[in-house]
């Protein structure tokens, strides 16, 4: 079976989503990423691209239901998440968290990094208040760390758990264009640029994501991939 991202070209746009009454759906070798967000999307879709089955998105399960990120760990949320949506799919699913833990400010925004600044706010402004915060701190004194949770479940609660970790310092202003969230103030010493400084590519091998990625193709392709084939993993 092949890879399917559910961001088909066809002839009235450059993406389609995929209707859930699609045959593809009740068909076996499917893996169900729970995301909405395009960004991490496009960077997940991209480090499974090689695997023998089929990724659907929750583009494609318009009407799944959204799973409240209400834990105090990026753990729980993404086991919460990656249960939720494989017993709603009947799919294997893969889910992530991501947190931003920052020295100075005793660990803040941890958890709450995507809606630091509010339930609404943007990249920019959750940016925007972290610099804020941080103003007044001097360099050498500003290191933080971003930690993202890979979790794996079928619909029957079986979950498998991994983790990646990014080191790194909080810079005093934004620099770079590319990337999303914290890219443009989350400086990398090796590079000697922000995440939002490197090229896609780059950033898809040494990222907190692309490690917990790693880390989770490699027991999709000796555990959960076998599963997803034969079957065994959707719910009947």
């Amino acid at each position: 079976m092949g890879w399917h991202s559910g961001l088909d070209q066809d002839a009235k746009g450059p993406y389609r989503n995929i209707s859930v009454n699609d045959p593809i759906h009740g068909q076996e070798g499917v893996l169900v990423l729970a995301t909405g967000n395009r960004h991490k999307q496009e960077e997940i879709l991209d480090l499974l691209k090689d695997l023998p089955v089929t990724v659907l998105t929750l583009r494609d399960f318009p009407q799944a239901p959204v799973i409240e990120e209400d834990g105090v760990t990026c753990e729980e949320n993404a086991i919460k998440k990656a249960l939720g949506i494989a017993k709603y799919t009947g799919h294997v699913t893969l889910a992530d968290d991501t947190g931003l833990d920052v020295t100075a400010l005793d660990g803040r925004p941890g958890v709450y990094a995507a809606r630091y600044a509010g339930e609404d706010a943007t990249y920019q402004d959750n940016c925007q208040k972290l610099l804020q915060e941080l103003s007044g701190v001097t360099a050498g004194h500003r290191q933080a760390r971003f930690l993202t949770v890979v979790a794996i479940a079928n619909p029957d609660g079986e979950v498998d758990v991994m983790e990646g970790l990014l080191e790194g310092e909080i810079t005093e202003v934004p620099q770079g264009t590319q990337g999303f969230g914290y890219d443009p103030v989350f400086w990398l010493p090796a590079f000697k640029r922000t995440l939002a400084e490197i090229s896609f590519e780059e950033k898809n091998t040494v990222s907190h994501r692309a490690l917990a990625l790693q880390k989770a193709k490699d027991l999709l392709t000796t555990k959960w991939i076998p599963q997803i084939q034969s079957g065994r993993s959707a719910a009947r």
